[in-house]
């Protein structure tokens, strides 16, 4: 967008009160988020639920000058209006001139699921092809859809954009909005159906979109939606893909059991591996060819941009629970495809007993009885231990459940039943339609109560790990390392995480962390960083593969092995000393030690050393040392014993300052968690951790008067102090207390006053506009960033991490 006010008047009929020749790029909708004043305007939206107009004078407060509203308020000052009859009405028309003199390529998705998903995937694909525009996160409505449209500029050459509809006669409004040149339509599914009276009526209204689309590329294993497209459509090029035969785009080989699945495109045959083989992930992976095909994109490079996908995956949370549970909240939404997706994330955790809580499906007018076959069918093939049913609908089909079986009205009914607080050492699911509030079960289900939390984002934690991927070669291995519990967010749950999405190898450092992390049933490869000598009977017994860095190590160790009857040679990990001085053997060493090697029932699984240096550029001649130091001496070692280790030396700021010496591993730790010291690479992660708290009172202190232990802080004006609960015992250092500190309240910052109490501390909100208590206060994540937060700590990201207490409630979750 760049238009002056008079412009965007002329477009949408509107009328201007105030100063015609500002200019507007951006248009704001959520006073809460408005980032940047400059060239914005706040539209004040009014819809039957509620109206925008009331969040005028918040815009205002905030800095905004330009406000687009159906009406005008004289007590504000030096503001601009654009007076409009309907605010989403002048929204879509002005989205509408916006798209169609823009000249780019479109691509429109539409379907009940898989939308989202594409869009990224394609985004991922196309990025560096095209310039690119896409809809940002789900906006795809009535509000959504123009608002995306809108960021259209004129230097991109493709736009990628969602088209969602819940009701009749939507489709219209927005397809004349937007009229894509290729139309996609994904997997017509349970969602909003009860809007419509059949499935024959939503395909209908989901078609819509491609009036004007010369290309229409569509699921074509729903028969309904085959013959549909072909009566409406036969003039357009249309293409099918799907698993059944009827499709010209589908897959050859039996994907099951093949190790790549190879996708048949008319006469030609694509192969590319697939982790994830679920129905879902498969069908959308036919959609992604499709249109990479359509849009010209060489089959070589279509392999390797599928290769490089990143995960889209919902949002759900995991939260440690008492008596040894595991708590997975997916209380967001439910119909039957979101419930097969939450039943899938079950397979990422390696719990024997599981139970379900499951509600009514709401809003699916279909027959009941088929409806709650196919429920209890999913639900039947997972096993649960126990299965307890919310809702009168639900309940009368209680039968088909095979599990032990419980049924209740409400949620209040279940909570008073204590049956769900009885299980122990399971995981539980909380599947269920908003209406039932059965996230009121987490809150008696988790283990910690605090309102203080640290909250893990596992997507962006597979970004970060995907992003420096993209960095070596596909052939490169990756060892993530879960030491300090896992820097402090939880051992289990990230290697579980990790482990599900196919990482090499884990580190730890030392041995009762990778003895805790193969009882809970993590199998992949563990080294133990620090092997004590004490503990070297355990690493065999659990499996574990030992750093040895010293002839005394691999003595003691050699030992152990010969003791405990293990008839195979036992892996181990050589450390070598290049510059670091802290464990390994030195260049000296090499020929005793590999001679001592030959003779001992052990097998040298690799080979690595590590880096002191890579994060400062300004040490690059130091660590080039080290790089030729490593190559030279585990050069010697491969020859001497006669085969070839894997071998690794470049950790997270390695990978991403010296590619070129990533050898066959690399070793991931601080860049996995979205931390790098270049400011380039910084942009292309996402933040991991968040840090959050509540307000728990309010207070106006008068001027002179003190606030906290020793009268530290003492106010020269009235002054509004909010107290929350979080302290040193939390990991929060005294040392930042007084001013020296930040935290994050709507996205502002707010000094830290007085010293920071055992289990509180208070903070300065007088420039922060209607703050009220239990309001959301970040400690840590943007507002300030977690490398912000250890600057005023004195110290490294890494020790923040590791310093909070584990009496911080942990929050697993995927968005």
């Amino acid at each position: 967008m760049n238009y002056t006010v008079n412009q965007i008047a002329d477009i949408t009929n509107a009328k201007v009160i105030g100063d015609k020749s500002l200019v507007i790029k951006n248009i704001a909708f959520d006073s809460r988020i408005i980032y940047s004043t400059k060239n914005t305007a706040f539209i004040a939206i009014n819809t039957h639920k509620n109206s925008g107009e009331k969040f005028i004078e918040s815009a205002i407060d905030r800095g905004i000058n330009i406000i687009i509203s159906e009406h005008e308020y004289d007590q504000f000052e030096n503001i601009t209006w654009i007076i409009v009859e309907n605010s989403v009405d002048f929204l879509q028309k002005l989205a509408k001139f916006h798209f169609e003199n823009a000249h780019l390529k479109s691509i429109g998705i539409t379907g009940s699921n898989g939308k989202t998903i594409l869009k990224e995937w394609l985004y991922q694909c196309l990025w560096n092809e095209f310039p690119t525009v896409k809809s940002p996160k789900s906006f795809n409505s009535q509000i959504g859809l123009p608002l995306s449209l809108l960021q259209i500029n004129t230097s991109h050459e493709l736009g990628i954009f969602e088209v969602g509809i819940s009701k009749p006669n939507e489709m219209d409004k927005l397809e004349a909005i937007f009229h894509p040149q290729i139309g996609l339509l994904t997997h017509i599914g349970t969602a909003h159906l009860a809007n419509f009276q059949s499935e024959e009526e939503l395909i209908d209204e989901k078609i819509k979109l491609f009036k004007h689309s010369e290309v229409i590329i569509y699921n074509g294993d729903n028969s309904l939606v085959d013959k549909k497209i072909k009566e409406l459509y036969s003039s357009k090029k249309l293409i099918s893909y799907g698993f059944k035969e009827n499709n010209q785009i589908s897959f050859k080989n039996n994907i099951s059991k093949d190790e790549n699945v190879i996708v048949q495109y008319f006469g030609e045959e694509i192969s590319f591996p697939v982790h994830q083989r679920d129905e879902a992930t498969l069908t959308n992976a036919l959609a992604l060819v499709t249109v990479l095909k359509e849009l010209g994109v060489e089959n070589q490079k279509i392999v390797e941009k599928i290769n490089a996908l990143k995960a889209v995956e919902m949002r759900l949370e995991a939260i440690e629970g008492i008596k040894g549970n595991i708590i997975i909240n997916d209380s967001f939404n439910l119909d039957l495809d979101s419930l097969k997706t939450a039943l899938q994330f079950l397979n990422e955790y390696n719990k024997p007993k599981k139970s379900l809580v499951l509600t009514d499906i709401v809003g699916v007018n279909s027959n009941s009885k088929e409806l709650y076959e196919e429920v209890s069918e999913l639900v039947n093939e997972q096993n649960f231990d126990s299965v307890f049913l919310i809702g009168n609908e639900i309940s009368k089909f209680s039968e088909l459940f095979k599990s032990k079986t419980f049924t209740f009205i409400n949620t209040q009914e279940l909570i008073e039943s204590k049956h769900i607080t009885e299980i122990e050492n399971q995981i539980i699911l909380l599947k269920g339609a908003r209406k039932f509030e059965i996230e009121k079960l987490k809150d008696i289900l988790e283990l910690r109560k605090h309102d203080t939390v640290l909250e893990i984002n596992l997507n962006a934690i597979l970004h970060n790990i995907n992003y420096h991927k993209s960095l070596l070669k596909s052939t490169t291995k990756m060892m993530a390392m879960v030491k300090a519990n896992s820097y402090g967010l939880g051992s289990y749950e990230i290697s579980e995480f990790l482990q599900h999405h196919h990482i090499d190898y884990l580190g730890v450092a030392f041995v009762d962390e990778g003895v805790e992390l193969r009882k809970k049933g993590i199998t992949v490869p563990i080294v133990v960083m620090n092997p004590e000598q004490h503990s070297y009977e355990t690493v065999i017994e659990y499996n574990l593969e030992p750093e040895i860095y010293s002839f005394r190590v691999l003595e003691l160790f050699y030992e152990a092995v010969q003791k405990s009857g293990y008839d195979k040679k036992y892996p181990i990990h050589i450390k070598l000393e290049t510059g670091m001085h802290r464990l390994g053997f030195k260049e000296y060493e090499l020929e005793q030690l590999s001679e001592t090697l030959k003779h001992k029932n052990v097998k040298v699984q690799s080979i690595f050393s590590h880096l002191s240096s890579s994060d400062m550029p300004e040490e690059k001649e130091f660590t080039q040392h080290q790089l030729e130091s490593f190559e030279k001496n585990s050069g010697y070692l491969i020859e001497k014993l006669g085969y070839t280790p894997i071998r690794h030396i470049l950790n997270s700021s390695g990978i991403t300052s010296y590619t070129d010496h990533q050898y066959d591993m690399v070793r991931i730790g601080i860049g996995m968690l979205g931390e790098s010291p270049n400011s380039e690479i910084q942009k292309q992660l996402r933040s991991v951790v968040s840090f959050k708290t509540v307000i728990s009172q309010i207070s106006s202190v008068e001027s002179g008067e003190s606030v906290g232990y020793s009268r530290r802080f003492k106010t020269d004006h009235r002054t509004k102090i909010a107290t929350i609960p979080v302290g040193y015992a939390d990991g929060i250092p005294r040392l930042i207390g007084n001013q020296v500190g930040n935290v994050g309240i709507n996205k502002t910052l707010a000094p830290i006053v007085g010293s920071i109490c055992m289990d509180m501390m208070m903070i300065n909100i007088d420039h922060i506009p209607n703050v009220k208590e239990g309001d959301t206060v970040t400690v840590f994540n943007a507002y300030p960033s977690l490398k912000e937060f250890a600057g005023y700590c004195q110290t490294i990201t890494y020790e923040v991490l590791t310093s909070i207490s584990p009496r911080v409630k942990r929050i697993y979750i995927k968005d």
